[in-house]
C-alpha cells in the first residue's frame, strides 16, 4: 500500500483546507485510514480516523482538539480519504500525515497501530 497526502498550504485563522490521502497498490476500505500531525518539537499526534469496521454505528473518530471542526470522509470511487478542516487555528499548524493499518482498539489512535505512512503535507495557519 502506498499513500500520497496532498492539499496542505498557508491559511489564515478561521479558514479552511481540505487534505486528501490517495491510496494506491491497495484499496482504502481494506484498511483503517488515519490522519496524524506533527508540530515542530512535538510528538506525532492522532487527528482523525476512518475505520475499516464501524463501531457503535460510526466509522469516524476524532481527537478532542479537532472535534466539530474537522471531518474525515472516504471516497471509494477515488480511493481517497479526505480531511476537511474548518475554523482553523494557529495551533493546527503542523505537518499532516495519513496512515493506513489494521489497528486493534488499544492502538487505533497511536502511531503504533499503523503500518503504512504517506510523506506528509504542511499546514500553516497564520494568526
Amino acid at each position: 500500500v502506498q499513500l500520497q497526502a496532498s492539499g496542505g498550504g498557508l491559511v489564515q485563522a478561521g479558514g479552511s483546507l481540505r487534505l486528501s490521502c490517495a491510496v494506491s497498490r491497495g484499496t482504502s476500505n481494506d484498511y483503517s485510514i488515519a490522519w496524524f500531525r506533527q508540530a515542530p518539537g512535538k510528538e506525532r499526534e492522532f487527528v482523525a480516523r476512518f475505520s475499516r469496521i464501524a463501531r457503535f454505528g460510526s466509522n469516524t473518530h476524532y481527537a478532542d482538539a479537532v472535534k466539530g471542526r474537522f471531518t474525515i470522509s472516504r471516497d471509494n470511487a477515488r480511493n481517497t480519504v479526505d480531511l476537511q478542516m474548518s475554523s482553523l487555528k494557529p495551533e493546527d499548524t503542523a505537518v499532516y500525515f495519513c496512515a493506513a493499518g489494521r489497528p486493534i482498539l488499544s492502538t487505533a489512535v497511536s502511531v503504533r497501530g499503523y503500518t503504512y505512512w504517506g510523506q506528509g503535507t504542511q499546514v500553516t495557519v497564520s494568526s
